[in-house]
């Protein structure tokens, strides 16, 4: 019992520093926007002399916030003490040991262990997935390579005489399956992740909790837990706590009242 489990090693690479994932393709359309958005300002504050103009200027910076709650800040945290899901209003943070589990729907999903047999799920916008597109990529592959083998076992008949066009390589459809099924290949390695380190908070916790039982019989095994040991465990079995971002609601509802005066007036 006074043996450090194999979770510790799993979960030490939490303890390297916080990880942030997030969609690359949404941080793209962020900063693309954000130039577009302050290009189209900087035109209007130039060239508008007219109500039409604050109307356009309103609406962009709407659509700016929207973009920013939606595109910029849904990211998903892992950090030594837990599980921080920003979505694009609220934010939930969690410990380690009361994740029971992470998988894969359309977006990420956290279940969340609440006590009393009791469970919660948090969805997060940060990491998307779609098995259709997997399995569509997937069937193309093995249809391309199997025509690929069907071509090779009748031989070329000279078919080289006419250039290398007529030929295609059985691996170029493996290669287009993976370019096509990228994004999900990543958001199932971020839910791997994700799963590894809950396991080894939850298999660790567990250990602690023994050695603690039976420390006043073995004072060997006493000493293996820390008073370091204890405040990780106290912060892996943090419940979960939801609240609404502050900034977020501010970027969405200022513009859409500066808006409206705008459209009143």
């Amino acid at each position: 019992m006074g043996t450090v489990p194999v979770g510790r090693k799993k979960r030490a690479d939490a303890a390297s520093g916080p990880q942030t994932f997030r969609s690359p393709t949404a941080m793209v359309i962020w900063w693309v926007w954000l130039l577009f958005a302050a290009a189209n300002l900087i035109d209007i504050a130039v060239q508008g002399r007219d109500h039409l103009s604050l109307v356009a200027a309103a609406i962009l910076v709407l659509a700016t916030g929207v973009a920013y709650v939606t595109a910029q800040r849904p990211r998903i945290i892992a950090d030594t003490s837990g599980l921080t899901v920003v979505n694009p209003l609220r934010d939930h943070h969690v410990g380690w040991a009361r994740v029971s589990q992470v998988d894969l729907v359309d977006l990420l999903r956290v279940h969340i262990d609440l006590g009393q047999n009791r469970t919660k799920v948090v969805y997060s916008w940060a990491v998307h997935y779609s098995r259709r597109r997997k399995m569509i990529a997937e069937g193309k592959a093995r249809r391309q390579a199997a025509r690929g083998g069907r071509r090779s076992s009748f031989g070329t008949f000279g078919l080289e005489s006419w250039g290398t066009s007529t030929r295609r390589d059985p691996g170029y459809a493996v290669a287009s399956s993976q370019t096509a099924s990228a994004a999900e290949a990543e958001a199932e390695r971020i839910a791997r992740i994700l799963g590894e380190y809950a396991t080894a908070a939850r298999a660790e916790s567990v250990w602690a909790e023994g050695t603690v039982d039976i420390a006043g019989a073995d004072h060997q095994t006493e000493a293996a837990i820390t008073p370091a040991d204890d405040a990780r465990v106290a912060d892996w079995s943090e419940p979960l706590t939801s609240k609404w971002n502050q900034r977020a609601l501010l970027a969405l509802l200022i513009p859409a009242l500066i808006l409206l005066i705008v459209a009143l007036v």
